[in-house]
């Protein structure tokens, strides 16, 4: 494969050097030639149900195209037929061999978005905060410090990936998407609730967003002064689809000038940056970009979810940790895949990935054991696998909070009994009596 030098060539994401390829246009992917007609039928169909975007960065430096079939970061980024169910896909993929009436494709294709459970962990119906009896719906505010800004010129990527629990923000219909442009409401709900010590902004990328654009909405709130607000955190995956952006883009430098402008206002400054394969580090352009961030004042923590088809290896895990401490990022979490979407495809049991964990935590040194998990973003809050014990005679499933509706359940252990097969929270049983400790709390039951 071939990889991007320091002097690239390649510039700001208008340019022509930057080519987006998504649903009307991804079969003009010259690598696609090399599989056959059956394959690219399947990604067709799949891809009327999750969105793809994908841009010539990834294609050129990132998939090995001679093994699509074993490959984590074509998987990472290509539909696969398995990502829906058996009889879904035939249902749908019968309708688009017949050219049936687009009508009847979008019904079939909305049945089948509707049945993936496409809004987990509350996200439309408990998160959303109120200001004044008026829900702000570009907002969510589910733990206690922390409140996630959606930008609404940051809803898009530079690719998707074909995990992304998020994924019905970029199915077109605006009644799926969360998305604001009222920064002012930011400031006044921040006001309103001292509490909230962080902003995470995210998306989609809000590094896609131009640096003038990203200005319009931190700069009000720099210049804001809010006593409480301490910390703000930019959800990002451009270091691995769009490094330039860092680098070259044209206000490559001006984006780094106002990340060291809240930098030097005394925020805590950080990169919340998905690395979901050691490959994705590969590209002497994204260590560039890493060097470039961390100059400027910025902390790079780095996150994944734990993907049976991408990385559900130790050594896997082992390498990239070992790479992000070696490049000054922060080890920070391994998730496991939500509840939505592609879930059966991606995801991995829990009991399983708490040994990958263990295996590949054993591997590092203690500058990257500071990654927790793994991890579940559940409705009641984050729950973290500690391990596999003995409860009594009864094998169980160690669990804790990492993070709560309800702050006093953080890292409070609990058991669920052992199953080997259960991947989400709701899959488990309680080890003890018929209901989790936390379902008899007001915090649960107005969570659901």
């Amino acid at each position: 494969m071939s990889t991007y030098r320091l002097n690239s060539t390649r510039h700001a994401p208008d340019s022509a050097d930057y080519r987006v390829y998504h649903a009307k246009n991804w079969r003009d992917i010259p690598q696609l030639a090399r599989l056959d007609k059956e394959r690219l039928f399947e990604m067709e169909v799949v891809s009327k149900v999750f969105p793809f975007k994908t841009n010539n960065f990834v294609i050129d430096n990132l998939i090995d195209w001679s093994d699509t079939d074993n490959d984590p970061i074509f998987a990472l980024n290509f539909p696969h037929r398995d990502m829906l169910k058996r009889q879904d896909f035939r249902t749908l993929a019968d309708l688009v061999y017949r050219k049936a009436e687009p009508a009847l494709i979008e019904h079939c294709v909305r049945d089948i978005r509707a049945s993936l459970n496409p809004h987990p962990a509350g996200q439309q119906d408990h998160n959303v905060p109120v200001l004044d009896g008026r829900r702000l719906p570009g907002m969510q505010h589910k733990y206690r410090e922390t409140v996630l800004f959606f930008p609404s010129q940051g809803q898009t990527c530079h690719a998707y990936c074909t995990f992304c629990f998020r994924w019905p923000q970029f199915t077109g219909h605006a009644e799926e998407r969360f998305a604001s442009r009222e920064i002012d409401d930011l400031i006044r709900y921040l006001r309103r609730h001292p509490e909230v010590t962080d902003v995470l902004f995210t998306g989609g990328d809000p590094m896609i967003m131009s640096s003038r654009v990203l200005a319009n909405y931190v700069r009000p709130l720099l210049n804001a002064r809010i006593p409480s607000l301490r910390r703000i955190r930019f959800g990002a995956k451009a270091l691995t689809f769009w490094p330039h952006r860092f680098v070259t883009d044209r206000d490559a430098d001006s984006l780094l000038a106002l990340l060291g402008d809240l930098v030097d206002a005394g925020l805590h400054v950080a990169i919340m940056a998905h690395f979901n394969h050691p490959r994705e580090l590969d590209p002497p352009v994204v260590w560039e970009a890493i060097k470039r961030l961390r100059e400027s004042g910025v902390e790079i923590r780095t996150q994944s979810p734990l993907l049976r088809p991408v990385n559900a290896k130790a050594e896997i895990w082992q390498s990239m940790w070992k790479t992000q401490v070696d490049l000054g990022c922060i080890p920070y979490y391994m998730f496991l895949a939500r509840d939505t979407g592609a879930h059966e495809y991606f995801s991995v049991p829990l009991v399983r990935a708490w040994r990958i964990y263990r295996d590949a935590i054993v591997g590092v040194s203690g500058l990257a054991r500071t990654v927790r998990g793994p991890s579940m973003s559940a409705t009641p809050g984050k729950v973290e696998v500690m391990g596999i014990s003995t409860l009594g005679d009864q094998k169980v499933i160690t669990l804790r909070f990492l993070q709560g509706r309800d702050p006093a359940w953080v890292m409070q252990p609990f058991f669920g009994r052992h199953d080997e097969k259960a991947t989400w929270l709701d899959e488990l049983q309680p080890a003890t009596g018929s209901r989790w400790f936390f379902e008899e709390a007001p915090e649960h039951r107005k969570a659901g």
